[in-house]
């Protein structure tokens, strides 16, 4: 991506969260999922948007140029985007990849900033069934081997094939795994923190009845958990009050955001402009 200016945030206790901000238009915030940070996340998405759009590629705390700190619970980071969101000012479209989708949840529900928001795959653990969820327990056991060897390449690795296709990991330039391995302890300190908190979430189903802005759900036509996204899809969809439900897209996988965004993009474009007409 060309060199971009940089939009600076403080969360509610102090941490800076900071994104850069590409082409012109109505915002769009992007909100990456558990790895990697924001520009990594969407640096092939942009080049398809910021004709229509000023995209802000914010990175939550621990990530790219976001300051770090020692509360990586989830009201932490969903308050790391609503804050980033409210900063912008006026009327916002949100999108939530995977894990971020939880994160942008709240960011929804609870600002009157955010006018539509778009869902890539929602990753909604509590929604994860027998097999799959002992896979990702195993993942994670592999990740913290391998980040406690200082092999965080290979924790990154170990992470994608738990929701990657093969003939993903394969189109991943070769330098990925190492890009993203700045933000292994950062995804590690949220699972950990996740795993123990026993608050409310934005993914409680009174919480989600409170997302009012129109809300776009799409998933893949050939995503490795399926049976998972499928369900975390019909979850959100029966709680927040305007779903739009998009048709699987054919050919992609979780990873589309980065390999194959253009087909994702006509849809985010033709969701959040019959939005902005009819309002």
């Amino acid at each position: 991506m060309t060199e971009a200016r940089i939009h600076r945030a403080s969360s509610p206790d102090g941490t800076e969260i900071a994104g850069r901000v590409f082409g012109q238009g109505p915002p769009l915030v992007l909100v990456h999922g558990a790895l990697p940070d924001g520009d990594i996340a969407w640096e092939a998405m942009v080049p398809h948007l910021s004709d229509c759009f000023t995209c802000y590629l914010p990175s939550l705390r621990g990530r790219g140029l976001s300051e770090d700190s020692q509360d990586h619970s989830p009201p932490r980071l969903e308050e790391d985007v609503r804050a980033f969101v409210d900063s912008i000012g006026g009327p916002v479209m949100l999108v939530g990849w995977s894990a971020g989708v939880p994160w942008s949840l709240g960011a929804a529900a609870h600002s009157d900033a955010v006018a539509a928001v778009a869902a890539y795959e929602p990753t909604i653990i509590p929604m994860m069934r027998g097999d799959d969820a002992a896979r990702r327990d195993a993942t994670y056991r592999q990740l913290g081997e391998a980040a406690a060897d200082g092999r965080l390449a290979d924790a990154a690795r170990a992470f994608h094939a738990l929701v990657c296709n093969e003939n993903e990991i394969v189109a991943l330039d070769v330098d990925y795994f190492e890009r993203c391995a700045a933000s292994v302890p950062a995804l590690l300190q949220a699972a950990r923190h996740g795993a123990s908190y026993q608050g409310p979430l934005s993914t409680d189903g009174e919480v989600l009845g409170r997302v009012a802005a129109p809300f776009l759900l799409l998933r893949g036509e050939q995503t490795e958990l399926d049976t998972f996204y499928t369900d975390t899809e019909r979850y959100v969809a029966e709680h927040v009050v305007d779903p739009r439900l998009g048709l699987p897209l054919p050919g992609l996988g979780h990873l589309a955001p980065l390999l194959a965004p253009e087909p994702i993009a006509k849809e985010l474009v033709s969701f959040f402009e019959s939005v902005r007409q009819s309002s």
